[in-house]
């Protein structure tokens, strides 16, 4: 009979669309390196598991767990770093349906959080950048705790900020980092379409909804919480028409 207190929301992906400036900035730092330039649908897949991944990624031109050599490593990295200063929100667009769905949360008196493995040099400048800051009471990045998405831990430590269980908590993300990090930590997860998800079908995750968008995930919520106040449990909502519950 658990009610659901609050949300913690992925940023990459699942707030915002921040390919192109990631793009920007992975191919600056190639071109800078003597590497040809990427597409941007291919550096789309390399993001989810934090900036260094995505450098190594973008330096071996892969998915696969093969990394550079440690100095061009290094090097990338601090590439990397510089030319995403130079670009971070320039492009970033606020993907449809999260304004109205953020306000709508709050309306229902639950408690947001961003939960990203994006460092926090880059994650406050965008949240204020596209006018997202101000929903949300905490926000943790990918250096706030000592390991990140798809362990639990940042999940824990944002309920713990907000002063809920994670049974009182919902996860919200776009790819397999969001939904193992949120089941580990015991909370309900959904699961948005139209994210990265390293360039896989969300509908292979586990988790307990696919919802076409953040409105639809406050509806989900609200539904939730109004069958458990009115003592009737009757199940999970069913999802929206993008999906249904794994």
């Amino acid at each position: 009979m658990t009610t659901f207190r609050a949300v913690l929301l992925d940023l990459d992906g699942t707030l915002l669309d921040s390919v192109p400036d990631l793009a920007l900035a992975a191919n600056a730092m190639r071109i800078e390196l003597g590497m040809p330039a990427l597409r941007e649908d291919v550096i789309a897949t390399f993001v989810g598991k934090g900036v260094d991944n995505l450098v190594r990624r973008a330096l071996t031109g892969s998915l696969q767990d093969a990394d550079p050599d440690p100095a061009l490593f290094d090097q990338g990295r601090a590439s990397f770093y510089r030319h995403y200063h130079l670009v971070n929100g320039d492009k970033a667009a606020v993907f449809d349906g999260v304004i109205e769905g953020l306000k709508a949360m709050r309306d229902q008196g639950l408690k947001l959080a961003v939960v990203t493995n994006k460092p926090t040099e880059f994650t406050l400048p965008l949240l204020q950048r596209t006018g997202l800051a101000g929903f949300f009471q905490e926000v943790v990045c990918g250096d706030t705790c000592a390991r990140r998405k798809p362990d639990p831990d940042p999940m824990l430590f944002a309920c713990e900020r907000l002063g809920v269980t994670a049974a009182q908590a919902v996860a919200i993300g776009d790819s397999i980092n969001d939904a193992q990090a949120g089941r580990a930590a015991g909370m309900h997860v959904l699961a948005v379409p139209y994210g990265y998800n390293e360039g896989q079908d969300v509908r292979g995750l586990d988790v307990d909804g696919i919802v076409a968008n953040i409105v639809e995930a406050a509806q989900w919520i609200a539904l939730w919480n109004a069958d458990r106040k009115q003592g009737q449990p009757g199940g999970l909502p069913a999802a929206p028409a993008t999906g249904t519950a794994n």
